[in-house]
């Protein structure tokens, strides 16, 4: 076994190596004067059970491009199998049409790893789980629930509801209730267009509260940050914001902010820059997760029972 890091997210690569008790294999990336991307494995992987980390976060594009070519190498240089380890799987939004003459780009990308010789893909919290089904090869899609359970216990959050900010993620908040023995609510809200949301209602009493918000990313910030005020307007004592993704696009660390979080939860599936950074954050490392399901990918042990 061996693992290889392209550049979107090294340190957890690092990490990851680490908890496997293995050093990062050497991989040359560079770009040409003309923003070409060139990568070189430094070291031979034939027939080896080759893992690639590499989230395909901002830049996505040029993230992606690297993988690509990077699974191409590996595939070239005669690896027994390639996973791809994709801690934060970009496109996933867009996986279904939603107006006519548009395309399912979460398929077009499926396609594409495919193509250059990916055998498997290993996740965390896609958006959207028949994302799986866009995939002909094994796809391993982990969910982030035992790290945030093992450090909400900590808090000892008394009255606890577990809020999910739409319909769609209603099992991950059930899911994460029943571990920590909290109630559930839902935010009903609507998205007139990309990027935009609108709270309509608070369904469930979050009355007295303290309300512990779980999405699977923050983006733009306005769908969780709209949800913690409408938690406010219907009485709710401290709000705490929990996501496994912290995208964090344009101006989202002040409209975290000015929520008022209790504390946000968030994971280093995408590297953070220092000025989105909030005192009240806490980013839980997500490689413990990572190595013991690629240490179990690699020996032919099972998965799921990791979230049993």
């Amino acid at each position: 076994m061996k693992i290889i890091s392209g550049s979107s997210n090294r340190p957890l690569a690092e990490e990851i190596a680490r908890y496997l008790n293995i050093s990062l294999s050497e991989v040359e990336l560079k770009k040409f004067k003309d923003n070409e991307i060139s990568v070189k494995i430094g070291e031979n992987i034939r027939e080896v059970d080759l893992f690639i980390v590499q989230s395909t976060c901002n830049p996505a594009n040029d993230h992606l491009m690297e993988l690509l070519l990077m699974i191409d190498a590996a595939f070239r240089a005669s690896a027994r199998r390639i996973t791809a380890v994709i801690p934060y799987f970009g496109y996933a939004r867009q996986d279904r049409k939603v107006e006519p003459r548009v395309p399912i780009s979460a398929k077009v990308v499926a396609n594409i790893l495919q193509a250059v010789g990916v055998k498997r893909i290993l996740t965390v919290e896609l958006h959207s789980e028949q994302i799986q089904g866009f995939f002909d090869v094994p796809v391993d899609n982990l969910i982030s629930t035992p790290i945030m359970v093992d450090y909400l216990k900590k808090l000892n959050i008394s009255d606890a509801v577990i809020v999910s900010p739409d319909t769609g993620g209603v099992e991950r908040a059930r899911f994460l209730g029943k571990r920590l023995n909290a109630g559930l609510a839902i935010i009903d809200k609507r998205r007139p267009e990309a990027n935009v949301s609108k709270v309509m209602h608070v369904i469930g009493d979050v009355t007295g509260k303290n309300c512990i918000l779980l999405d699977d990313m923050i983006d733009t910030g306005g769908s969780i940050s709209g949800a913690a005020r409408a938690l406010r307007e219907d009485g709710a004592r401290d709000i705490y914001c929990v996501a496994t993704h912290p995208v964090l696009s344009a101006d989202a660390a002040e409209k975290l902010r000015s929520a008022d979080f209790k504390e946000i939860v968030v994971t280093n599936t995408i590297p953070m820059s220092p000025e989105k950074k909030l005192p009240n954050m806490t980013v839980l490392s997500i490689a413990p997760l990572f190595g013991e399901a690629i240490q179990r990918i690699h020996n032919g042990e099972s998965v799921s029972s990791l979230f049993v």
